[in-house]
């Protein structure tokens, strides 16, 4: 079901971009719209690894170095039946993870040095899983796309406002390539397509970890030890903020790296840790 609705929502944000470039360039804006997605998500397949680690700092250790985290990636990567991932390590306060690469082949698995101070090596081993499952889904590439089309989108909305702005509102032509909005359509459009596209996102993000999760909990085989380090990384998450992190690059990590609640919890690009612990705690049930 998370698979199905994952391919729903990324063929929904695809047509959507599309759409908007129809709305406000007609059909050479559809043209461009397709151009610069196409583009984008090239730069992004062969590039996005390499930007987020050096954004991160995170730097490759040997088995020397940490001999146990190797460890254990490596024999989940042997359970899940995937190349042993490179092993990266950041210097930060707030615990957190996450993978990048563009396959199961040029896979990184990164940890912070909080979050290997405050888990157990169950618990370690309960997020790895996680990273792992991240890694055998290919989830890291369909994060990768759906960032990168909801930050084109919102690129186009900057033109539709700028357009808008020196009276680029007009009505098209008889080919129909250009804006058949208006001036007002065009800000409405600048408006709300981004927020459509971060929703959209979001849901993407937040259907992927929970399949995560659960993958996790299999690989592992004990979703309650993940369910544990959650809470753990949360309430140290909630209490040191990952000052470093970037929101393009947030819906990477195992938990949101900025503290948020209430209304903001709406626009996180996880779900809620109460939720995902509840799911994994019927998992462990169902597993015995």
């Amino acid at each position: 079901m998370n698979t199905l609705k994952t391919v729903l929502l990324m063929t929904v944000l695809m047509v959507f971009f599309v759409f908007v470039g129809g709305l406000i360039g007609g059909r050479n804006g559809m043209y461009i719209a397709f151009g610069i997605a196409f583009a984008m998500n090239i730069f992004s397949y062969w590039f996005s690894s390499s930007i987020v680690l050096k954004m991160y700092g995170a730097k490759e250790v040997t088995e020397a170095e940490y001999p146990a985290l190797h460890r254990l990636v490596r024999n989940l990567a042997t359970r899940a039946n995937i190349p042993m991932p490179k092993v990266c390590v950041m210097q930060s306060a707030t615990p957190n993870a996450f993978a990048t690469g563009r396959n199961p082949q040029h896979a990184v698995v990164a940890v912070t040095t909080a979050i290997m101070g405050i888990l157990s090596e169950d618990e370690l081993e309960g997020v790895l899983a996680h990273e792992l499952a991240h890694i055998n889904g290919r989830d890291i590439l369909i994060g990768t796309v759906a960032a990168t089309m909801a930050g084109a989108i919102m690129m186009l909305a900057d033109m539709a406002r700028w357009a808008a702005i020196f009276g680029g509102g007009h009505s098209n032509d008889e080919e129909g390539n250009n804006n058949p909005l208006g001036m007002v359509g065009m800000i409405v459009v600048s408006i709300l397509a981004p927020l459509a596209a971060t929703l959209i996102q979001m849901a993407i993000s937040r259907s992927r970890e929970y399949r995560a999760d659960e993958e996790g909990g299999r690989l592992c085989g004990r979703p309650l030890s993940l369910a544990s380090a959650l809470e753990k990384i949360s309430k140290g998450v909630a209490y040191h903020p990952m000052e470093e992190a970037k929101p393009a690059t947030a819906h990477m990590m195992i938990m949101n790296p900025f503290s948020a609640s209430g209304m903001l919890n709406l626009f996180s690009t996880h779900p809620p840790v109460e939720e995902r612990v509840k799911r994994l705690r019927e998992q462990a049930r169902g597993m015995r």
